[in-house]
């Protein structure tokens, strides 16, 4: 059963020293496609569905070199408008052993970061779709960004199109303007029916802090997002425990109003890259509800992908779904 997504956000180029290396012993840098939002998409066709992405991208070499890669995953671009001006970038030293990965971002000021709503192509993006897919870093951007983000949630409302919003909090971005990211963001996810994120984007929301630990405080946080926010119906989220940069144990869980499910941890090892694995856990979660799973079905499926996706390198997740459904967890160690 095939349905229709419309993704919108904004296409980066990330550029990492190769291998672990750290930058200042760079000498070269590998150029991979990415964006959180443009993540899911990719993920979201290779699993099988009809994925438009919806957004703005600079018109030269390197957005052409960022359209071809969603092509590429199969993700039908013919709503990302093109318009002159810069390329967003960011900037990756990818972590080993004791030492974490750390990012650096050249965004300001791009071409989509400037964009006027009215040059996207809102209504066309989204006729016909089952769900809009959008987050938190295109008000992170901004005003400009904001104004976007709303005009998205607006057209999909208008176009009685439900939504997912990602929180996809980065406190770099936020802190670059005079902002104030909990009103911001509260306003956006409002219009959501399902959210991605955990008891800490909750208390951002909120404003609030919540009591106890693991599973109580993760249904405590998830009541409260629901009695605050009406149309919300779905809280999807991770939980991560870092052993060293290649070891992590990952959790699962998913809240709907009346149940919820939260699995237990994997071990995922010899990681390749983390980067898009947040993306792919969302994917995994959206595949599973967009063909009207269970709450324990989403939380499996998008630890599944989410633990597949530290084995691929690279920001985007082109797992099949034959790939996904034939996962398992054993011994300790992630299917390859």
């Amino acid at each position: 059963m095939t349905k229709t997504v419309t993704c919108f956000g904004e296409l980066l180029i990330r550029l990492t020293p190769p291998g672990a290396q750290l930058m200042v012993q760079a000498t070269s840098l590998d150029l991979i496609v990415g964006g959180a939002e443009a993540n899911v998409a990719a993920a979201l066709a290779s699993l099988g569905h009809d994925v438009r992405f919806s957004g703005l991208v600079t018109d030269n070499a390197l957005g052409t070199k960022a359209v071809s890669a969603l092509r590429g995953a199969g993700v039908d671009t013919r709503f990302l408008a093109r318009a002159w001006g810069r390329m967003g970038l960011y900037f990756m030293e990818a972590g080993a052993g004791p030492r974490p990965s750390a990012i650096t971002y050249d965004r300001a000021g791009s071409a989509f970061a400037e964009a006027d709503p009215a040059a996207i192509d809102f209504a066309g993006a989204l006729a016909g779709a089952s769900l809009l897919h959008t987050g938190g870093i295109t008000p992170a951007l901004g005003p400009k960004g904001v104004a976007l983000a709303k005009a998205a949630n607006a057209a999909a409302m208008a176009a009685d199109v439900p939504i997912c919003f990602d929180g996809n909090y980065r406190g770099q971005l936020w802190s670059a303007w005079d902002s104030n990211p909990g009103d911001v963001l509260r306003d956006l996810v409002s219009d959501a029916t399902i959210l991605i994120g955990n008891h800490r984007d909750i208390s951002l929301l909120l404003g609030k802090a919540f009591s106890g630990d693991g599973e109580d405080r993760r249904r405590e946080a998830s009541e409260a997002a629901f009695a605050a926010f009406p149309k919300l119906q779905l809280i999807a989220s991770t939980a991560r425990h870092l052993v060293t940069s290649d070891h992590h144990r990952i959790s699962a869980r998913v809240d709907a109003r009346d149940s919820a499910h939260q699995t237990g941890e994997i071990d995922v090892t010899g990681i390749v890259d983390r980067i898009g694995t947040g993306d792919a856990f969302a994917a995994g979660v959206l595949h599973r509800w967009l063909h009207g799973a269970d709450v324990q079905a989403m939380a499996k499926g998008g630890l599944a992908l989410t633990a597949l996706k530290h084995s691929i390198p690279g920001d985007m997740c082109l797992v099949g779904a034959a790939d996904l459904d034939g996962f398992s967890a054993g011994a300790g160690d992630v299917r390859r």
